[in-house]
This record gives C-alpha cells, sequence and structure tokens, in this order.
C-alpha cells in the first residue's frame, strides 16, 4: 500500500497543507504584546460590489456597532476587505462570531437584493507577532489597489482608513 503525503505551500515562508477552509487559531495573548490580527474576507463568487461610498459606509457602521473587536487599519477593494483588529476587552470572544456579526448587518442593509449572499462563508486570519510585521503587512496591503490596476498612487484610494488605533508595544 502506497502511503499518500498532502500538498504543501511555501508561499508563506512556511510549509503548511494547503487547505480549501481557513483554520481559525485562537489567538495569543503574550505577556504584555498586542493582540493584532490581520483579517482577509472575500465576497461570494468574487462580486466587484464593494468599493462604492455606500458600501464603505456600511462597513463602518457595522464594525462601530461590532465592538467586541476593534477595527485599525483597514482597505476596501471591490471584491475583499483586508483589516487589522485587535480585541476591546479581556473576553472579546471568537473572532468568527464577530466577523459574521458584522457580515450579518452589511447583508441586512444592503440595497440590491440581487445580489445576495455578499460573503463567502469564510475569510482568512493571521496573528501579528512583531510590530514590525504589523507595519509590513500594512505598507503591502495599502499597495492593493496599485497592484490591482484601480488607482497609480496607495493614497488616492478612498475607501481605507483607520478606525481605531492599534499600536504595537514593544517588550523591550
Amino acid at each position: 500500500m502506497r502511503a499518500t503525503y498532502p500538498t504543501y505551500c511555501t508561499s508563506n515562508r512556511t510549509m503548511e497543507p494547503t487547505r480549501k477552509r481557513p483554520v481559525h487559531r485562537p489567538y495569543l495573548d503574550i505577556g504584555n504584546r498586542p493582540v493584532i490580527i490581520f483579517v482577509t474576507v472575500v465576497t461570494k463568487a468574487r462580486q466587484p460590489i464593494l468599493a462604492s461610498p455606500h458600501a464603505h459606509q456600511l462597513l463602518l457602521d457595522a464594525w462601530l456597532r461590532a465592538r467586541h473587536w476593534l477595527v485599525g487599519r483597514y482597505v476596501v477593494l471591490p471584491d475583499h476587505i483586508h483589516l487589522f483588529c485587535a480585541p476591546s476587552s479581556a473576553e472579546p470572544g471568537p473572532l468568527e462570531a464577530w466577523v459574521r456579526y458584522w457580515k450579518t448587518i452589511v447583508s441586512r442593509s444592503w440595497p440590491q437584493p440581487e445580489e445576495r449572499p455578499l460573503w463567502q462563508s469564510q475569510f482568512w486570519d493571521r496573528q501579528l507577532r512583531s510590530g514590525e510585521s504589523y507595519s509590513d503587512r500594512w505598507q503591502y496591503v495599502r499597495q492593493n489597489p496599485v497592484r490591482h490596476g484601480l488607482i497609480e498612487n496607495a493614497d488616492d484610494w478612498e475607501y481605507q482608513g483607520e478606525l481605531n488605533p492599534l499600536r504595537w508595544i514593544s517588550d523591550r
């Protein structure tokens, strides 16, 4: 009998099995280090419906209502969102429940019912390990509209911002 081995992906510099659905690991609270999670949420069938003033405002309103996690910096692209978030209290509840909650708020307020469902059921998340990681990841994320050919200068993208400053405090 022949052994079978999982397929591996090296895009994130580690050897991890490729998956159709993301694994949502519990976040680690390590001493005096902040907990900052990088999240990517994608529309159903990659519908390009998010890069509009109305969608942007719906997202902002939903994030402000969903108080268990705080949204820091974010970029809203036509078919997906990148955001950084942090727990708002010592017991914020599962990240999955928070994402599901604000996605539901936006979906219920969505003006075009023919575009529902709006979201893929899953999302991707990764806990940041250092202030350098946060800074590097933000620089990469804010260039996304440029890489997609939507604008020439990242500062010109109107669907980005920062709701809450998430600061990385060094453990030194």
